[in-house]
């Protein structure tokens, strides 16, 4: 009787869990994308619909500390140079707990930003709210967004490209690839891709 129990238990935790992770699963290509409003590095708040001349967006999941997103900084920033001009501009948003990790505190973005001179709004994910919706789990974690007349379209989920180590090695860009697509007006050919990159400190 008390072995019944147990398993029970187990397969009651088992389904609390399962269910959990349902709910928090995040967006998924074809899903509208809500707004939200972060604060920047510059203390000003930043939403989407603020941008007003974007047809989409390129939203980063990054952060201070990741030695993964430290080597993703400068095609980041290469991002942003080359398609803000076209309509799709980077949005950075460092979803980590800083209680967890310091190097993620909210003065170490300022210094991040200042040192990297970044381009874009580089945004804390306060009270971690925004990052589960989409449901990003690394850093960096991306989605591409295009703007229509129903809300902001997830068209793209996960990696910039295929290769984290060496930017001079990179045979596949994900990210440019599909906002190259986008730009053109057809359709993205490879819509999710594998994020690589440390896990989000909750």
């Amino acid at each position: 009787m008390k072995t019944v129990k147990i398993l029970g238990a187990v397969v009651l935790v088992a389904f609390l869990a399962a269910f959990n992770v349902n709910s928090v699963a995040g967006y998924k290509v074809g899903d509208i994308a809500t707004d939200f409003s972060l604060k920047n590095v510059d203390n000003k708040k930043v939403s989407l619909k603020d941008i007003k001349d974007a047809k989409g967006y390129i939203v980063v999941f990054t952060c201070n500390h990741c030695p993964y997103a430290q080597a993703y900084e400068d095609r980041i920033i290469a991002l942003d140079k080359k398609y803000k001009k076209l309509g799709y501009p980077v949005v950075a948003i460092n979803p980590n707990n800083p209680e967890k990790q310091k190097d993620d505190s909210f003065a170490k973005m300022q210094e991040r930003a200042k040192d990297k001179k970044f381009t874009f709004p580089y945004l804390l994910d306060e009270g971690q709210k925004i990052y589960p919706q989409y449901g990003a789990t690394k850093t960096p974690h991306v989605y591409i967004l295009q703007k229509t007349a129903k809300g902001n379209v997830v068209k793209y989920i996960g990696a910039i490209d295929d290769n984290y180590e060496d930017a001079a090695a990179v045979k596949v860009k994900y990210v440019e690839n599909a906002v190259d697509a986008l730009v053109k007006g057809k359709e993205v050919s490879v819509k999710e891709t594998k994020a690589i990159g440390c896990s989000i400190k909750a």
